[in-house]
């Protein structure tokens, strides 16, 4: 039976973390710190699901609407399904996300009494990503955000420009999947920066590190890429940071 992915050795963890710290901040250096709009739990929980095979001018026109035409999350969790998935309808797939966001917030009413999950916060973040990803639909990468963004735990969202991205500057390795991604990159992020580490990542793999077409030579992470390295023939991605 084929074993799942692990991460790198112990004795490598010293130096892919300095390698992740310099990654970053070039990262910095690069596009600046960035920041973020703070919701609160329940609704970032319901943006990050609208989020999902979808992009952000998409999930942010649906999020409008839905806030637009219910006033409370009560009033969306009771709705009839038909008028939710109306309302959701430019985040793509509406069929699926409105009865998944319904049934989320019917699973939080009944197990807290309340449309509230602040008290994820006061958990460590083992159990609270343990919580939130018992919510049917709501996988590590949305439980990520949600304990990331609003109550600042020291976990690490992988999409798949972050996958892609930290798999070409050799922070992952080629067999680790997305889901055990997480982890690698809590670990190795520098402390205290997940969200803006995250975030710069992202940005990265949209403007230049691109699916198809990396655009390698005008990109600041050249001497940390180990793709770039194989691209220039094998040299040692360290040697070329220090030139």
């Amino acid at each position: 039976m084929e074993q799942p992915a692990q991460a790198q050795p112990t004795d490598s963890q010293a130096e892919l973390k300095r390698k992740a710290r310099r990654i970053h901040n070039l990262l910095l250096k690069q596009y600046g710190a960035p920041a973020w709009h703070r919701l609160d739990g329940v609704s970032e929980l319901v943006s990050t699901i609208l989020s999902q095979n979808t992009n952000d001018g998409n999930r942010d026109l649906a999020y409008a609407r839905l806030r637009a035409r219910f006033k409370t999350w009560e009033a969306v969790r009771d709705a009839e399904p038909a008028e939710v998935i109306e309302a959701i309808r430019p985040a793509g797939l509406a069929n699926q996300k409105g009865p998944r966001i319904q049934a989320a917030l019917r699973r939080i009413s009944e197990a807290r009494g309340e449309l509230n999950i602040d008290f994820l916060r006061d958990l460590p973040p083992q159990e609270a990503r343990a919580w939130l990803t018992g919510i049917k639909g709501v996988g590590p990468k949305t439980a990520a955000i949600v304990l990331l963004f609003c109550y600042d735990m020291p976990l690490f969202p992988v999409d798949t420009h972050v996958h892609r991205v930290a798999g070409r500057l050799g922070l992952i390795g080629p067999k680790v999947t997305a889901e055990h991604a997480h982890t690698v990159m809590e670990q190795l992020c520098p402390p205290g920066q997940h969200g803006a580490f995250h975030l710069n990542l992202i940005r990265h793999g949209r403007e230049l590190c691109h699916a198809r077409r990396p655009e390698c030579e005008r990109c600041p992470l050249q001497g940390e890429c180990d793709d770039y390295a194989r691209r220039r023939g094998g040299e040692n991605p360290g040697s070329l940071s220090k030139r």
